[in-house]
């Protein structure tokens, strides 16, 4: 069985790989200590409850990334001929499913106490001989879980695209969740101290919301690129114009008539085929494709392999080609 070659990250990427894979560490950990004060302070609010479990989950992202990376960086083998790329777009799916049914349960249990009136109460408590209102230790407890997940969201956030690494994103993206859930229980929190008891799971529906929103971008995102949807850029926002780039690299050779691409994301990195219509009497043919698919993979470390088809007419590839172009301007 012959496999493809095997694919390292250039230095710079290395580098910035190995410093999202610190933050994933130091994510875990984070998240350990966070969760166990969470436990201990929440009592009886649904807001603390919701930010409990939405912070239990989010380790889920980390995880994926640490475990799925590093079997995505394995050698292709005659088993695996195209290596273990897609783990990361399995990771991806993994962390957003986990994302969109906590989501669900959240706002269910939290529609569940609003809808049955169900009121929440915050009484005293004693800590090393002092008496207080237990709401400052779920505050407390909120602040140190919500300003980690603010900083570490932002880096991610910038590491993700760099690495065109779609778990790093959704994890980014759940760092967001994680502060802006923390934020709206403490209002949930502050509205049990009034004697304000809607605010308590209002807050907590509010949050479960957030989280499903960014499961179900991130799912439909994780199911489409395991479908071999050609390629977008990492947050989803628009195609990535590296097929086309290739395109126009491979039409302005002085061999080639005419030139179209078909492109694949396996988790990092992008693979796809090339149709070339040769010019008449061009010799050296086998020489000329090789030399013109290194140029191609010379132009993104994420091409990692792209078949070049001499072909006598583009017909019967090109048929979407048009409706490619036409989206792209959209």
């Amino acid at each position: 069985m012959r496999t493809i070659s095997a694919h390292e990250f250039p230095p710079d990427i290395d580098r910035l790989y190995r410093r999202a894979r610190t933050f994933e560490w130091i994510t875990v950990g984070y998240i350990l200590t966070s969760v166990a004060f969470l436990y201990v302070a929440m009592g009886s609010s649904q807001a603390m409850r919701t930010s409990f479990f939405e912070d239990a989950v989010s380790i889920i992202p980390a995880i994926a990334f640490l475990v799925c990376t590093k079997l995505a960086r394995r050698r292709p083998t005659p088993d695996y001929p195209y290596g273990m790329h897609r783990a990361t777009s399995i990771g991806h799916l993994v962390a957003a499913l986990a994302l969109t049914c906590m989501g669900l349960f959240l706002l269910g249990e939290g529609s569940y106490k609003l809808l049955t009136q169900e009121k929440a109460s915050v009484g005293t408590m004693t800590l090393f001989g002092f008496t207080f209102w237990a709401g400052w230790l779920m505050l407390a407890a909120l602040v140190y879980t919500a300003l980690p997940s603010f900083f570490l969201g932002r880096m991610k956030a910038k590491l993700a695209p760099q690495l065109h690494d779609k778990i790093l994103h959704a994890d980014a993206g759940m760092m967001k969740a994680d502060w802006m859930s923390e934020v709206a229980a403490a209002v949930g929190v502050a509205g049990l101290g009034f004697g304000i008891w809607w605010l308590d799971p209002a807050a907590a529906i509010v949050v479960s919301l957030s989280i499903m929103k960014d499961g179900a971008t991130n799912l439909i995102s994780a199911v489409t690129d395991l479908a071999d949807r050609r390629p977008r850029n990492t947050d989803g926002s628009e195609w990535d114009p590296l097929p086309y780039e290739v395109r126009d690299l491979l039409q302005n050779l002085d061999w080639v008539d005419g030139a179209e691409v078909r492109m694949r994301e396996e988790g990092h990195v992008f693979m796809g085929e090339a149709f070339v219509v040769p010019k008449a009497g061009t010799k050296d043919l086998v020489e000329l494709i090789g030399r013109a698919s290194e140029k191609a993979k010379a132009l993104d470390w994420r091409l990692h392999e792209i078949v070049i088809n001499p072909v006598s007419h583009l017909s019967a590839v090109s048929g979407s080609a048009s409706v490619q172009r036409a989206s792209t301007q959209d």
